[in-house]
């Protein structure tokens, strides 16, 4: 099963965003999208709404509910 980490990293690459250009459109630091890829912590619910419709997809999806 994909994780919430593994999806994040491959949505934000295959966009072309690199990790700071990614925290500014959420109003968080590069280090805490670092910290969501690593799995040392996870994005609030709103920023989890926001990164949904960033790359376009269900929230189910981002965190590796769904395929």
């Amino acid at each position: 099963m994909v994780t919430f980490k593994d999806r994040l990293r491959e949505l934000r690459n295959e966009k072309g965003v690199s990790q700071q250009e990614l925290g500014k459109i959420l109003n968080a630091t590069k280090m805490a999208v670092s910290h969501w890829e690593s799995g040392h912590s996870e994005p609030s619910i709103s920023q989890l709404i926001i990164l949904s419709s960033f790359f376009d997809v269900t929230i189910d999806f981002l965190v590796g509910k769904e395929d």
